[in-house]
């Protein structure tokens, strides 16, 4: 005699119970259930492709296009993602593949790993063209590109050797779980062909179809054999299983409550802010609604209407998601032709000065900069509008090369004139024709300021050898003076004049005037004295002068001979203001030298700040030199 089952065992039994007995002819109601569960392929979870809604298991049939559809937008393939590092260097796509091949879910991106690759040795390729390295060079000296290849070449290859053991692993437990179902098939078998009431075997038989479900996804090849055979014992089953409307009816009710909570679940989806992800774990319930068997006849179609219009409002979340990236990119495309057009019409520009270069180089810069805040263009443009930038990015640098080329060829000749003048310098620091020797270095000394810049490497060179030259020349000069030309001599009797101005005591106006121009006419009649003296000299007479009669700096008889006019205040702040203007000059060219050059960069920097710092002060001046005029007149 059969054991007796009680209401609450068989409750438990029957708690996920697939399929549907007939409880007058003991047959299945239907094997549409059978049929969408062995449509089921189970493939590796990179491999499978999205999935579709399914129809309702062992429910009534729904017209197809009743059926929420598959959402059309598809998010890109990691293998169209190679365009998208079209922007980035070597380093940064080393850097994302280190930061890939560190997360947890590394396994499950290798078509993300397969774009990195791509774009990686695209980018590679066009820079060894670029530099002219070719494919077969031997060494870094020959191929600067081959550290960064071979440490990313190392970084791929541990990154697949991971992945293959991986997958291995992966056929291992499918191959594993084959042989548990396998095993599961032979128990369910016995249970079928035994002799014994099937009704007994209920909890035996639920145990089995815990199991089935637990042991995991087996080889492609062998899914579908495998899961028709079980299918059949299955169904042959539940054809010897003679069981009352009321255990159906709870079997029902557990499939209800457990449908419910997947449109509860699909429901909650809708209000997630993450489209895709939502997208994704929709897929999952739907694979998982295939493993429960059916509900009451009357509440078939509602159940799955709930279901489907969750569906719905998912799908269509992700379509809209897809078109507002659609749209975005639109919106990018047209931010980066705009810069494309600002970077173009910089290029087309006449450009003049090292300055001017400064600055614009200044504005591409933010324009890079805001190139790279933008997100991606469309598919189909975005590699088109990237080459147009960069071409025009390119085109705006190589005039700024050719432009420095040229103050370098100056500087060259530049370079030329000064050893010229060194030669003559050279060959007339021996004369002995003191006075026509002198007047002829004085002319070159004139040559050599109006000259402009030099190489930077070779000017303090070319001064040092030049002033050698000449301070040999007047050194011979005041060496060998005596008579008229006693230099020393003529030295120490402007000073005595300068002691005299200081000594001299103001009285009246008439009487003040009339000796100023006596110191004036007496220093004046004083020949030359020893060159490195003439400056200490006469600015300490120009001082004493000064301090002693006012009038002096606007008296222009009293300037004497050999030496320059007293100026005015105004003469000195117009004088100021001029040097400025010339060491502007000077730190453009410097800018232009420095551009040429590795590493340059902070001294770049550095002369950009003092020509910002001397345009300040020549503004100062200029407000200084319209008061002082205001003042005479």
């Amino acid at each position: 005699m059969s054991e007796i089952i009680n209401p609450e065992e068989i409750q438990q039994v029957l708690s996920d119970v697939e399929g549907q007995v007939d409880t007058v002819s003991g047959k299945a109601e239907s094997t549409v259930e059978t049929a969408a569960e062995v449509a089921v392929e189970a493939v590796p979870a990179e491999e499978a492709p999205a999935v579709v809604e399914p129809a309702p298991v062992e429910e009534e049939p729904v017209p197809a296009e009743e059926e929420p559809a598959q959402a059309e937008a598809e998010e890109p393939a990691p293998a169209d993602k190679a365009d998208s590092f079209a922007d980035k260097t070597l380093a940064e796509l080393s850097d994302l593949f280190v930061q890939l091949k560190d997360s947890a879910e590394r396994m499950s991106r290798s078509k993300e790993a397969e774009a990195i690759k791509s774009a990686f040795y695209r980018l590679l390729g066009k820079l060894k063209g670029e530099s002219g390295v070719s494919e077969d060079a031997e060494s870094s000296q020959n191929n600067p590109f081959e550290a960064v290849e071979q440490n990313f070449k190392a970084l791929y290859a541990d990154y697949k050797k991971e992945r293959a053991e991986f997958n291995k692993q992966q056929d291992a437990q499918r191959e594993e779980n084959l042989a548990k179902k396998q095993a599961i098939i032979e128990d369910l078998k016995a249970i079928v062909e035994g002799q014994e009431d099937v009704s007994a075997q209920f909890p035996a038989f639920r145990e089995l179809q815990n199991r089935w479900r637990e042991a995991g996804p087996v080889p492609a090849t062998a899914f579908r054999d495998i899961n028709d055979t079980y299918q059949f014992y299955v169904e042959k089953f539940y054809d010897m299983v003679k069981i009352n409307r009321d255990l159906r009816d709870l079997d029902f009710r557990k499939n209800l409550e457990a449908k419910v909570a997947f449109c509860e679940a699909a429901e909650k989806l809708a209000e997630n802010e993450n489209v895709v992800s939502a997208f994704h774990e929709l897929q999952k319930l739907h694979e998982q609604w295939k493993e429960y068997g059916p509900v009451a006849r009357e509440k078939r179609e509602d159940i799955w209407n709930r279901f489907k219009a969750a569906t719905a409002v998912i799908n269509k979340r992700y379509q809209a998601h897809f078109e507002g990236l659609k749209e975005q990119q639109a919106d990018n495309l047209a931010k980066k032709t705009e810069l494309c057009e600002r970077t173009e019409a910089i290029v087309a520009r006449e450009i003049k000065s090292s300055g001017e270069w400064n600055a614009l180089s200044k504005e591409i810069e933010e324009i890079q900069a805001a190139w790279r805040r933008i997100g991606y263009a469309t598919k189909k443009d975005n590699q088109k509008i990237y080459d147009r930038f960069r071409t025009a990015c390119d085109a705006f640098y190589t005039r700024k090369r050719e432009f420095y080329s040229g103050i370098k060829d100056n500087m060259n000749e530049n370079l030329e004139k000064k050893l010229s003048l060194i030669e003559q310098a050279e060959a007339l620091k021996t004369s002995t024709d003191w006075k026509k020797a002198t007047d002829q270095f004085i002319a070159l000394q004139k040559q050599w300021k109006e000259i402009g810049a030099v190489p930077r490497k070779k000017s303090e060179a070319l001064w040092k050898k030049f002033r050698g030259a000449c301070d040999e020349f007047f050194a011979a000069r005041d060496a060998n003076a005596g008579g008229e030309n006693d230099f020393y001599g003529n030295l120490k009797a402007k000073r005595k004049v300068v002691e005299d101005i200081l000594a001299y005591e103001c009285t009246d106006e008439a009487a003040d005037e009339a000796a100023m121009h006596a110191f004036a006419e007496r220093f004046s009649a004083i020949g030359h004295v020893p060159f490195k003296e003439k400056d200490n000299v006469n600015r300490a007479y120009r001082d004493a002068m000064q301090q002693k009669f006012p009038a002096f700096s606007s008296q222009r008889g009293a300037q004497p001979r050999g030496g320059r006019a007293p100026r005015s205040p105004k003469d000195l702040l117009i004088e100021k203001y001029n040097k400025l203007q010339q060491n502007i000059t000077t730190y453009e060219n410097n800018i232009g030298f420095f551009s040429a050059s590795k590493n340059s960069e902070p001294l770049i920097r550095q002369m950009e700040e003092r020509i910002e710092q001397a345009k300040a002060e020549l503004k100062e001046l200029e407000a200084q030199i319209r008061k002082a005029e205001e003042g005479e007149a």
